[in-house]
């Protein structure tokens, strides 16, 4: 039986999951997208603690294009990182191809000073 696109997504994400943690000096770097808004999380996941978050909801972010709303999360979830003291993450594309919106955010994040 071949496997829905939720359920195909889940055990991609529990694979990538497995190897991806974050800690205190290296927070992981999380991407959810749904097909309306885009949403990145910096979390410490030895404490369990979500140090930064930004989203395509945020007032201060407007753009016209999922794209271009994708690049404004990335810029301000990286300025939000600086921050918070935090250089260096480990990207989770939460089961996503690193493709489209969630590769246009990470390129986003690096230009903005995040190293991942």
């Amino acid at each position: 039986m071949a496997l829905s696109k939720l359920e195909r997504r889940q055990r991609i994400k529990h694979r990538i999951r497995k190897i991806v943690t974050g800690t205190a000096d290296k927070p992981r770097l999380s991407v959810f997208r749904s097909n309306k808004e885009i949403y990145a999380q910096l979390i410490n996941d030895v404490e369990g603690v979500t140090i930064a978050s930004a989203s395509s909801r945020d007032k201060e972010i407007t753009a016209g294009s999922k794209a271009d709303t994708a690049a404004a999360v990335g810029k301000t979830i990286a300025e939000k990182a600086s921050k918070a003291g935090v250089e260096t993450v480990a990207f989770d594309r939460n089961g996503y191809l690193y493709h489209g919106r969630v590769k246009v955010l990470a390129d986003a994040a690096r230009e903005a000073g995040l190293k991942f």
